[in-house]
């Protein structure tokens, strides 16, 4: 199939590769150029949003990598202009899920097709592949099926679960049509609170790991504990296994004290959200209103369980600390 891509940064410029091995053609935009360039050799570039639009053949469909907020507002309210009855807009990026609602009743008057696609596999989803929540009509989803599929990890070598006969298939496959717009960043936005919730347990539990030698504990009760071996070993058969704590393994493996880390942890929002819609829904979220409230005190005073989620952060999403160059 034939795409559009707008935002070719950490994961938009790997969705244009993966979907280019898979066979499928990709025109790209940009603000950066060398962002195209890097492309070249793979994807047709295009000078601006109208543009790629008329470089696509209908009917088209466009998929936005970009910030959450104003970039995305502005690029979809851009294309909107230019697009045609028929045509799909994508949001993979992190949007909130109301935005995407308001954006689909929009785009619907003018018979323009709008998907919410909740986006999971940071940096490694170019070999890994894209773990995808979609929200949207069926008839679009169903579509740009050949692109989910393409930009889809596959089962891979994951047993199948016991009593999904008769369920849909393309989740085993990773990609789910959760429902109606929103839905699709809805079920990303509470994916992204409980990753807070689970970097938080690891980073708390590693902390205690490392106190263990504190001088204020008896002698006897002073262990000198290797943590990049206890979250090694931790991978192979606990019960705590998972890939944070193979990126916490890497991490700690390349540099045991995190020297190179100062503890500052961002938020990219979605915890914010997730605690806001458990608040309207009467539901309580201890954990993952504390794991969010850990960070915004990590922007204070900077412990070692923070470093671990700011070296978490940066194996699986590529994100960096605040002032810090990026490589």
């Amino acid at each position: 199939m034939e795409i559009g891509v707008v935002g070719l940064g950490r994961m938009g410029g790997n969705i244009v590769r993966r979907l280019e091995r898979k066979g499928h053609r990709a025109v790209v935009f940009d603000r950066d150029p060398a962002a195209i360039n890097a492309l070249a050799d793979s994807a047709k570039g295009a000078k601006s949003l109208a543009d790629l639009v008329k470089s696509l053949a209908a009917p088209r469909a466009v998929w936005v990598m970009l910030p959450a907020g104003e970039p995305t507002e502005q690029a979809i309210a851009e294309l909107a202009q230019v697009m045609s009855r028929g045509d799909i807009v994508i949001d993979g990026g992190n949007s909130f899920y109301k935005d995407d609602i308001r954006r689909a009743q929009h785009l619907s008057g003018q018979g323009i097709h709008y998907l919410d696609v909740g986006t999971s596999g940071g940096v490694w989803g170019l070999e890994r592949g894209y773990c995808m929540m979609i929200g949207g009509d069926k008839e679009a989803v169903a579509r740009l099926d050949p692109i989910f599929a393409a930009l889809a990890p596959g089962a891979g070598d994951i047993p199948r679960t016991q009593g999904r006969e008769g369920r849909d298939r393309r989740v085993e496959q990773g990609y789910l049509h959760c429902g109606p717009a929103g839905s699709g960043h809805f079920v990303k936005m509470i994916h992204n609170g409980i990753e807070y919730g689970l970097m938080q347990a690891y980073a708390e539990g590693f902390e205690i790991l490392r106190h263990a030698a504190s001088e204020k504990l008896p002698a006897a009760q002073r262990f000198d504990l290797d943590l990049a071996d206890i979250a090694e070993v931790w991978r192979r058969g606990s019960v705590v296994s998972s890939w944070l704590l193979d990126l916490t393994a890497a991490a700690l493996a390349e540099d045991p004290q995190l020297a190179a880390f100062s503890g500052i942890v961002e938020d990219s929002g979605e915890g914010r959200w997730t605690v806001l819609a458990a608040v309207e829904e009467a539901v309580p979220a201890d954990t993952l209103a504390r794991a969010l409230f850990a960070r915004f005190r990590s922007r204070e005073e900077h412990t070692f369980g923070d470093k671990l989620l700011s070296a978490m952060r940066k194996q699986f999403g590529g994100h960096v600390e605040p002032g810090t160059k990026r490589g």
